[in-house]
């Protein structure tokens, strides 16, 4: 599997996830209204141990070692780099000095669970009326939602096209995102255009805004907010930390992509674009057959089996618990 990845352009893959997209398309189950966005972190294959300084190469352990004989001691131990990398002042891990040499494409970033590895940044755009996401590009993990967010929404509109569901001026489609999300440019270069913006809007630290006479950014922040404290904009929110989470709940946790096996974002974004092509092709078994994957359609099978053969009270009981 890995040489015929290898192998395929990244193109063909997008395919794959085009024609997928395209049957679940078929069956109504993507109506392009209402876009949820949000990221997450995945684990790179590729050790933090093993960073090296972009300017001499130097490794993490010789610049240790280094730092420790400057300061007098000629054999330092394991345990003297070790206290000595605890004290030090300044001590950082900065993209801008350091890379991996196995896998330069990731990048140092705080994960989910508050640890720090090498990482990329998988970013949802999901339909939030049928739960099929539009869009899952890969990005470098240093990279903020802000900055992340123009090439999600132009791949997620590329994907809309296709199947006929593009947003236009005319007929925008709504964004719902967090408050990550928030920033006067952004909110300023999507005021009018394909996107009508829901994004949440963090606190001020001063208790109030200040615009410097632009009156751009003014509209821009004040229609966004008037968007999402309506009643529709509420229960948008609720809907994408609804659905956004759980497709990142089913592909990176249950689905066991949280830890990349494959290195290059390029080839992480080949098999991530496959795995997310599954999910969409689940919602399609439900919808046809009931059932999202074959073990859970073969669990259903074996129940009625099961109930058929039982008594007509635990067939009530069993049937009731099925369709429950």
């Amino acid at each position: 599997m890995s040489k015929t990845r290898t192998r395929l352009p990244r193109e063909a893959h997008e395919q794959v996830f085009d024609w997928v997209l395209k049957l679940v398309a078929e069956r109504g189950l993507v109506k392009g209204e209402r876009i949820g966005v949000d990221g997450s972190t995945m684990e790179a294959n590729a050790a933090l141990r093993t960073i090296v300084r972009r300017d001499n190469g130097e490794t993490y352990k010789k610049m240790l070692t280094r730092m420790a004989k400057e300061s007098g001691i000629e054999t330092p131990s394991a345990e003297d780099l070790a206290r000595l990398d605890r004290k030090r002042k300044g001590k950082k891990l900065s993209n801008e000095d350091w890379e991996s040499p196995v896998d330069p494409d990731a990048k140092i970033a705080r994960m989910k669970d508050g640890t720090t590895h090498l990482a990329y940044k998988p970013e949802h755009a999901v339909d939030l009326d049928t739960g099929a996401i539009v869009a899952a590009p890969i990005h470098e993990a240093d990279h903020g939602d802000t900055s992340s967010l123009p090439d999600t929404l132009k791949a997620a509109a590329a994907n809309l096209e296709k199947i006929g569901l593009g947003p236009t001026n005319e007929e925008p489609c709504e964004l719902i995102a967090d408050k990550g999300y928030h920033s006067r440019e952004g909110l300023k270069d999507l005021e009018g255009g394909a996107w009508k913006t829901r994004i949440a809007e963090p606190k001020p630290a001063k208790g109030y805004l200040r615009w410097h006479g632009d009156e751009a950014a003014q509209s821009a922040v004040y229609g966004n907010r008037a968007r999402l404290k309506s009643g529709v904009g509420r229960k948008a929110m609720r809907r994408r930390g609804e659905l956004v989470e759980r497709s990142f709940a089913h592909i990176l946790d249950r689905g066991g992509m949280r830890r990349a096996w494959l290195r290059g974002r390029e080839n992480v974004h080949k098999r991530y674009l496959i795995h997310v092509a599954g999910f969409n092709l689940g919602l399609l078994m439900r919808a046809i057959h009931g059932a999202g994957t074959p073990k859970e359609a073969s669990d259903e099978k074996t129940a009625l089996i099961f109930a058929y053969q039982a008594s007509d009270v635990l067939l009530v009981a069993i049937v009731a618990a099925i369709h429950g």
